[in-house]
């Protein structure tokens, strides 16, 4: 059976390690990292999310603040918000929580935000840093995904990773971080032919398509890691991964439970990415 990955140890690590750094940067230079998250309108599961982050902002020792603007406003409007946080010196990181009303162009408010206080990782400047292995704030989920592969002993070097999903947000940097550390990176999509034969050659399989159980465990190759971005809502209410889990836990070396996995690393990653923007202000 498969070791669990406990990603809420492994993000509580994380958040000591900012916190720590957070009292030395203070003690040192007088400065406390601070983060803006920018929340349009009342969407529930923003709500949630952006309520989680400004907790363990707050815990870290951070500023935390929330732009929360209604839905109504407009896209020069929110460009203007976005600008008033570029040029306050006490605003080192800034998240634009996604989704934004259909009105908006996401893309334009995100290539707004000063790449310096992207403390998602999905500026263009920044992506394309990413893909020239130039350094700067990494998306925080795939981040959280190479922090836990260290945490199982797992080194990327020489190993095949299939990743599963090619979204801006996880796939594509997935396979470029990975790639970063020399895996042979395979990216897969709706498209691939034969997901099964790929999948079964994997050391490293990264989920992230969100289709449950798209991923069967009987294509676990024997002593795989298996990390699953997927949290998939079930008529149930339950979550599931992208990876049928008990029969992947069968066979892999280490996998990561939905949820209690990769969820609580995004957060804590972006504590991260926000305390190194601080340092370099």
């Amino acid at each position: 059976m498969g070791e669990l990955i406990d990603g809420k140890a492994v993000a509580a690590r994380v958040r000591a390690e900012v916190k720590a750094e957070v009292e030395r940067l203070k003690a040192e230079r007088g400065l406390v990292p601070g983060l803006t998250v920018v929340r349009v309108g009342e969407d529930p599961a923003s709500k949630i999310y952006v309520t989680g982050k400004k907790k363990a902002a707050e815990e870290v020792g951070f500023h935390s603040w929330e732009e929360h603007p209604d839905a109504s406003i407009t896209e020069e409007q929110l460009l203007s918000v976005v600008e008033k946080l570029n040029e306050d010196p006490a605003v080192h990181g800034i998240l634009v929580q996604l989704p934004l009303p259909k009105h908006i162009n996401a893309e334009r408010i995100i290539s707004a935000v000063r790449p310096e206080k992207d403390a998602d990782g999905f500026h263009p400047l920044n992506a394309g840093n990413l893909s020239l292995g130039k350094p700067g704030p990494r998306p925080c989920t795939p981040f959280g995904v190479m922090r836990l592969l260290r945490e199982v002993g797992c080194n990327p070097a020489g190993k095949k990773a299939v990743v599963v999903g090619r979204s801006n947000i996880v796939g594509k940097p997935m396979a470029l971080l990975l790639l970063e550390a020399h895996a042979t990176v395979t990216l897969c999509h709706s498209k691939t032919p034969d997901l099964a034969a790929e999948v079964s050659q994997a050391d490293i399989v990264v989920a992230a398509v969100g289709v449950a159980e798209i991923i069967k465990g009987a294509w676990i190759k024997p002593g795989a890691v298996v990390i699953d971005v997927g949290m998939n809502r079930m008529p149930d209410g339950k979550l599931k991964g992208d990876v049928e889990f008990a029969a992947a836990q069968e066979r892999a070396s280490f996998i990561t439970p939905v949820p209690g996995g990769v969820g609580p690393m995004t957060i804590a990653m972006l504590m991260r990415n926000t305390l190194d923007a601080a340092k370099k202000a």
